[in-house]
């Protein structure tokens, strides 16, 4: 629940601080004062839009910031799946900059956002009169229906099997259409794939000719080279290995007398070993590199080709053509066995309706179930509003098709009058009708939803007297279970709270106050007699604070 609220240079706010009960919180206030304005402060602390027109003083950020108690709402799964640290007290903050930029934090930590969006449905639900619309939706309709039912399990069941429905059937076009464009383009692809098999590619292939391109065509002085030091090495009478061998003699004729010759001997046998090694390296070099023009022609050849084949295929090296002629035979293959894939598709298609379908009339039948129950509180809570003798039905039509919710169409049905037709309760309820309706929906969903907060804003619009008290005590009603924030005109209504708050303007700024019990008791009689207040407002006013 929402225990603190702090808004900073938020449209005609300059600066407001308010700490809400835990239970009914009421806010009063003449028209014009800013409740609206403190309730879209609200809206960017839960992650609404920014609709542009936030900043008060454009030279500052604009900050909305909100301590919540979330001890007992089971909100430490979505904490956790967003790398987030939980806290039975969190502090979310939403600022934004002059630029026009939104930053939004959870306990400091920065978040997108959608994850505010996502946390803010979980903890504040804000009824304001523009949400009487939402009768006309259908995915409103059917989802307080589920809601009430408790089809959350059957909801998931069916919403994983229309999932994977939809990802087969999307794979299937997906198939048809590779298959449609391979077959257009199937005899270039062959023509492309057999290409570059015959020219069985090898990786590493052109590094090695490239190299042997080289010896070849340089092969005549390569080899007077190599013979060249080879004799060198081995002539008989100055040979390098032969001198070597001589000073290493002479080396040991003197080592009693200069003891370094034992270690100058070592070293020169050392070197000696490896001019020897190096010595048949450079033979057998000689013996086999020779000018070989048929040879040179055919690597010549071959490099070209690859070359070649290289650049039409505009590839960078032989790994990515092997790449490209690979890719060109999985099309062919996939070509060749497009009908076996298509078959296994629309199996596996056939198998996913049977799924979805079974799902989505066990969602029917707990629908059907729970529509009369549904109907028969709403319709109860209405009487004890001033509509008795309504009527209120829940009609599940078949809408021939799955979608995302299942195949039924839910219709909300209302007649205010006996004898009057049912007809669909968007289309006929007058405004007064409609608050009320939306309020025992309300009352009827919060309770289930286990929603920390619920917000109204002047749902009692279009009542007043003996229904406005009775409206006042189904809020009160549900401030037992839950914090009810209720912004009103009634005093029915404001004489419920255990908390009261006015709204107000000075010097052009908006404000808010918590009233004290003297307070209460003033502004009470002020919304009964207007700015003139009588003794019998008075009154009155006591009498509605000790109906409490």
């Amino acid at each position: 629940m929402l225990r603190r609220l702090s808004v900073e240079n938020y449209a005609l706010i300059e600066r407001l601080e308010m700490e809400l009960d835990r239970n009914l919180n009421i806010i009063t206030g003449e028209t014009g004062a800013g409740k609206s304005i403190l309730l879209g402060a609200l809206g960017l602390l839960i992650g609404n839009k920014n609709d542009g027109s936030a900043l008060k003083d454009t030279a500052r950020n604009c900050v909305v910031e909100g301590q919540f108690d979330l001890a007992g709402y089971g909100l430490e799964e979505f904490f956790d799946a967003n790398d987030l640290d939980y806290a039975e007290q969190t502090v979310v903050r939403r600022i934004i900059t002059p630029a026009g930029k939104s930053r939004a934090f959870v306990n400091d930590v920065p978040v997108q956002l959608a994850q505010l969006r996502e946390l803010g449905r979980n903890l504040i639900d804000i009824h304001s009169q523009h949400q009487n619309l939402i009768l006309a939706s259908e995915e409103f309709r059917t989802r307080a229906l589920d809601t009430v039912a408790g089809n959350g399990a059957l909801l998931a069941d069916y919403a994983a099997s229309y999932a994977r429905l939809g990802a087969l059937r999307r794979e299937l076009a997906a198939h048809e259409a590779e298959t449609a464009a391979a077959r257009r383009d199937e005899e270039w692809l062959r023509f492309q794939c057999d290409e570059l098999t015959a020219a069985e590619l090898r990786e590493g292939e052109i590094e090695e000719l490239e190299s042997e391109q080289a010896v070849l065509s340089d092969a005549d002085r390569i080899s007077e080279v190599l013979t060249s030091i080879r004799n060198a090495f081995d002539d008989e009478q100055t040979g390098v290995l032969l001198r070597l061998k001589s000073a290493e003699n002479d080396l040991s004729h003197i080592r009693e007398s200069y003891p370094a010759a034992a270690e100058a001997a070592e070293r020169i046998r050392t070197a000696m070993l490896d001019l020897k090694d190096l010595g048949v390296t450079i033979a057998a070099d000689s013996e086999r590199i020779e000018a070989d023009p048929a040879r040179l022609q055919k690597v010549d050849d071959r490099l070209a080709t690859l070359y070649t084949l290289l650049r039409k295929h505009r590839a960078e090296s032989l790994p990515e053509l092997i790449a490209l002629r690979d890719g060109y035979r999985a099309k062919l293959a996939a070509i060749t066995h497009s009908d076996e894939r298509r078959n296994a598709l629309h199996e596996a298609i056939a198998a996913a309706e049977r799924e979805a379908d079974a799902h989505a009339d066990a969602l029917h039948e707990a629908r059907a179930a729970a529509a009369p129950l549904f109907a028969g509180q709403i319709i109860a809570t209405l009487a004890d509003l001033g509509m008795a003798g309504t009527r209120f039905e829940i009609t599940l039509g078949d809408g021939g098709t799955l979608a995302p919710t299942g195949r039924d169409r839910v219709e909300y049905m209302f007649s205010a009058n006996p004898g009057a037709p049912l007809q669909p309760v968007d289309r006929i309820a007058s405004g007064g009708e409609t608050s009320r309706v939306m309020l025992a929906m309300k009352a009827m969903l919060a309770r289930r939803m286990k929603l920390p907060t619920i917000i109204f804003d002047e749902i009692d619009t279009g009542v007043s007297g003996r229904i406005a008290d009775s409206m006042g005590g189904i809020i009160s009603s549900l401030a037992e279970s839950m914090q009810v924030v209720d912004i009103t005109h009634l005093p029915q209504v404001a004489s419920k709270g255990d908390t009261h708050f006015v709204v107000y303007k000075r010097d052009g700024r908006t404000d808010i106050r918590q009233l004290t019990a003297a307070e209460r008791e003033t502004e009470i009689a002020k919304m009964l007699s207007g700015s003139e207040i009588t003794d019998a407002a008075r009154a009155q006013a006591r009498i509605l604070l000790a109906k409490k």
